[in-house]
């Protein structure tokens, strides 16, 4: 066995590579940028080594500062992780030639299924049902709309040699075809230093399903069930789960055998996945190959209980499979939340930032994985278990350079009911503060109604939120919920406040029973009636809730308990009340006396500032160009400008028809959010 990896990545994967290297006894060696220096990958590893600026094209993409690196550790293998090197055969072939053995698949497997022309080919060839589409290479914009009216609209606009929805654009018309082909190649290029573009037909109301294969180099191949991979943002995943909701048996071992036999057809011999679409009938068509780890790998390792990064060291080392398919069994049910550092209330756009607090919540080991002694964590065992796979500490820094992932959040439990309870209060427990986060937008996915019935498609975010993500308007049974417990809060923290004052002698007799609590425009006047194990809030209508926990003024985070039910609340301190962040909700909470609420009732509402006719950047980021001067008309939907954001370009569009009045920005200037780009008459 290796006696030392280098990690050949950076972020949560490379923290994860180091974790099983840790359990398998091997040293690590972390490689790093500029804007890494502090990064948690660094701090884990036995071993670190700069290897240049922050961008990944002067850093972790160069080949010849990676190969260095190994030089100077002694490094016997490398893993790639995901995205980065991952999947380039130029890369694989200099470890190859350095006598370095790559934790990944052979050369001609990456070359042959890496890049996704060349891998549809193959599937094509052989009898693997593919999607429509034009695999050659393409010049230009015109060539594009000429072939994407050929396919017939929409049509999917791909970088070959991309991934993770980098350089992947729908076009529904000439327009989006010409705008997004251009777009495409510039994301393909500084992403992957390969800018070639295919197009194939887009599939209406697809679920994306992939298959993860695990070959070794003596002939040996393996399927371990599927993933749902359906909830996708800008064609990015944001919600995976295993195993599928959709499938049965018999369409499982058929995607499975298929995904076996594709691999096994390019002497594949790693782990892998085949990606499939799969329409409401269940026919399913191949879609590409990763020849890679996933990154949504922990709920297979979850419901399985292999760990895949220990798999594949195996395999690089020459090693057999020490199971066969008949050993292969799945077991519950986990489901993984990909928290970004993003805003889903400005269309998902990137975050930046210091994370000035990051409290994950406490991992805890159950199911396969800690009956076959594969759990990564150290936390005690349950009947359910939470995950979470992070690269990122309080304090730390969330870079513009790369992506935006902060951490996969997973849970598992023998039922998908339960691993979606599970992963509701998880989501809840979890406190993040400044930068943007998806948090909210996580929440609302476990309690929408498409998600818990497994009715979902890869469309389900732009049809369920076509205006976007505004945050979720909770039911009045859970308002009564927060209300009880926040009047039971502000209870607690008004007999501490007449303590500290010292006016007192009898604080809890003093402090009140009668309160009006008002959150998402309702009003209840409640009585409380506190003992030693909790309080009983009652409502003028006469519907009473019990309330306990452990909560002191000051806490962040309150585990409350409502009629028996568990509440979390995320807590701030608001004039007169609390903010709070709980099931998708960010609330304001205001708990009054009597005569406070009546007079807060006369109160104006306060308007927002006018901004309708200045064009607002939505993101920090750097404008790359702009397509209107002073003076232009332009029509609504109208491309006005581009923005690139950790290395994803963003047009922004014209809302309503207007005359450009000013300009505020250049392109290469770099922008804050809510700087004015442009101003309208």
């Amino acid at each position: 066995m290796f006696d030392k990896i280098l990690i050949a990545n950076r972020g949560e994967i490379a923290c994860r590579v180091i974790k099983t290297a840790r359990k398998m006894g091997i040293k690590t060696v972390a490689v790093f940028s500029d804007a890494d220096k502090q990064a948690l990958h660094v701090q884990m590893a036995d071993e670190k080594i700069h290897i240049g600026p922050p961008p990944a094209n002067q850093s972790y993409i160069v080949i010849d500062k990676i190969m260095e690196a190994i030089q100077t550790s002694g490094a016997q293998a490398v893993h790639p992780g995901y995205g980065f090197l991952s999947e380039n055969a130029k890369f694989a072939q200099a470890l190859e030639a350095a006598g370095v053995a790559f934790i990944g698949p052979p050369v001609g497997a990456i070359e042959k299924m890496g890049d996704k022309i060349t891998s549809k080919k193959i599937a094509q060839d052989a009898g693997v049902s593919t999607v429509p589409g034009y695999m050659g290479l393409i010049e230009d914009a015109e060539e594009a709309v000429k072939i994407s009216n050929d396919i017939g609209y929409p049509v999917m606009i791909k970088a070959s040699a991309g991934g993770g929805g980098k350089g992947m654009r729908i076009a529904w018309n000439d327009t989006e075809a010409r705008e997004g082909f251009q777009s495409s190649k510039n994301e393909a290029a500084n992403s992957f230093g390969d800018d070639r573009i295919f197009i194939e037909k887009f599939v209406t109301q697809p679920r994306h399903i992939e298959i993860q294969v695990l070959c070794d180099s003596h002939g040996n191949g393996i399927y371990l069930g599927e993933r749902e991979c359906s909830i996708q943002r800008r064609n990015q995943k944001v919600v995976e789960e295993a195993p599928s909701p959709f499938l049965d048996e018999a369409t499982r071992k058929a995607m499975g055998e298929q995904a076996v036999a594709l691999a096994q057809a390019v002497d594949y011999a790693s782990a892998g996945t085949v990606e499939f679409i799969v329409d409401g009938d269940k026919n399913f068509y191949f879609l590409e190959m990763n020849t890679r780890l996933q990154v949504e790998h922990p709920v297979t390792e979850l419901i399985t209980g292999v760990d895949l990064v220990e798999q594949m060291i195996r395999v690089a080392n020459g090693e057999k499979l020490s199971m066969t398919q008949a050993d292969v069994t799945l077991t519950g049910w986990a489901i993984e939340n990909r928290l970004y550092a993003e805003d889903p209330y400005r269309g998902f756009l990137p975050s930046i930032g210091r994370l000035t607090r990051y409290r994950p919540p406490a991992e805890v080991a159950a199911g396969p994985l800690l009956e076959q002694g594969t759990w990564q964590g150290d936390a005690p065992s349950g009947e359910t278990a939470v995950r979470n796979d992070t690269g990122v500490y309080e304090g730390g820094e969330i870079s513009m350079y790369y992506d935006p992932m902060i951490a996969k959040l997973c849970t598992w439990a023998p039922t998908r009911s339960e691993a979606i309870e599970q992963m509701r209060v998880a989501l809840d427990r979890f406190e993040v503060e400044g930068i943007g986060h998806n948090l909210p937008f996580l929440a609302a996915v476990m309690d929408h109604p498409k998600f818990v019935s497994g009715d979902m498609t890869t469309a389900f975010i732009e049809e369920e939120y076509p205006d976007g993500f505004e945050g979720v308007e909770l039911p009045e049974p859970e308002l009564r919920r927060i209300a009880a417990a926040c009047v039971a809060m502000h209870r607690v923290g008004e007999i501490r406040r007449t303590r500290v004052s010292g006016r007192m002698d009898n604080h809890e007799r003093k402090v009140g029973v009668n309160w009006n609590a008002h959150l998402q425009g309702q009003s209840y006047d409640v009585v409380i009636d506190a003992d030693q194990a909790g309080a009983t809030v009652t409502f003028d209508d006469g519907a009473s809730l019990r309330v306990s926990g452990a909560w002191t003024p000051g806490d962040q985070l309150a585990e409350m308990t409502v009629e028996g039910a568990p509440l979390v609340l995320k807590v701030g301190k608001v004039s007169g009340g609390f903010r709070v962040r709980t099931r998708g909700a960010e609330l304001k909470v205001h708990v009054r006396n009597p005569r406070q609420a009546e007079l807060a009732r006369k109160m104006p509402e306060k308007v927002p500032p006018d901004t309708s006719k200045m064009l607002l950047c939505p993101m920090p980021g750097l404008v790359v160009k702009l397509d209107v001067a002073v003076g232009d008309e332009v029509q609504e939907g109208q491309a006005l400008c581009t923005i690139e954001a950790m290395k994803m370009e963003n047009i922004l569009r014209a809302e309503r028809k207007g005359i450009v009045a000013r300009i505020n920005a250049d392109a290469g200037d770099s922008l804050a959010v809510d700087d004015v780009i442009m101003e309208f008459e």
